[in-house]
């Protein structure tokens, strides 16, 4: 098989989560680009119409599904919606999460349970709904949770943020233990570490410590718009056929010092 076919994904479905702006607009993008009929999701419909927009000028074919993944009960009907538009579910992009700042010994219950159900339990719900549905039964899938450099380390710095540091080792982990269990049914489950990239998420603290930031990282930049681009894509397609339960850190190197 020549190269460029490896990367091709034309006619695949991808459902990703948290689409319709950031990180997750970014992979929308690229997979649409790559030839997949790209699904979105999130739980504004004026932030999923605007991304669903910009997808099609560049050509992609885009389809948004308005959904709230804090509630375990919206998992279903997601991939109901999905599989009503798309017929089968190829590729999988956990993407959405939440953070939230505060000291350990202050950090309030409602903080930990939002973090943790839409970084932990979501992923976990949807992948466990999409394997069952579209994906053991076929022998062909590919799963690519959003972890963080965060769940590398204890701590980023100045970040108070337990909740979502625990959360992403987790993802990590999760990772790790998915794929152990579906490799025997051909489905690739690998994650994506993200360093700093100018998000809403990470607009606050890079407002204050964006030039640190930029210091502490060896190749002295924060991420781009393209700068997940090719990550997703690899673990998307054939080119990653013999790559499981793995984590590629996409951080210009913060994450090595």
């Amino acid at each position: 098989m020549r190269v460029r076919e490896l990367f091709d994904l034309d006619g695949q479905v991808a459902l990703i989560t948290g689409g319709s702006r950031g990180l997750g607009l970014q992979m929308a993008q690229a997979l649409g680009e790559m030839g997949c009929r790209v699904v979105i999701t999130a739980r504004k419909a004026d932030e999923l119409a605007q991304a669903s927009s910009q997808l099609r000028e560049l050509g992609v074919d885009a389809t948004t599904i308005v959904s709230d993944l804090q509630n375990p009960a919206a998992v279903a009907p997601l991939v109901d919606a999905t599989l009503a538009a798309r017929g089968q579910i190829d590729i999988l992009v956990n993407n959405a999460g939440a953070t939230w700042g505060a000291p350990a010994e202050d950090y309030p219950d409602e903080a930990w349970h939002k973090v943790m159900n839409l970084n932990v339990n979501a992923p976990f719900f949807l992948a466990r709904e999409v394997g069952k549905r579209s994906m053991i039964a076929r022998r062909h899938g590919k799963i690519i949770n959003v972890a963080s450099i965060a769940g590398l380390k204890g701590s980023l710095g100045p970040m108070q943020t337990i909740a979502y540091n625990t959360s992403k080792a987790a993802a990590i982990n999760f990772t790790r233990a998915l794929a152990a269990e579906w490799g025997k049914y051909d489905i690739n489950v690998n994650a994506i570490c993200p360093g700093f990239f100018p998000s809403k998420m990470t607009a606050g603290l890079l407002d204050k410590l964006g030039q640190t930031v930029v210091e502490q990282t060896p190749l002295h930049r924060l991420g781009d718009d393209d700068d997940l681009k090719g990550a997703v894509v690899f673990l998307a397609s054939r080119a990653s056929r013999h790559v499981t339960g793995q984590y590629l850190a996409v951080d210009g190197g913060a994450s090595v010092v």
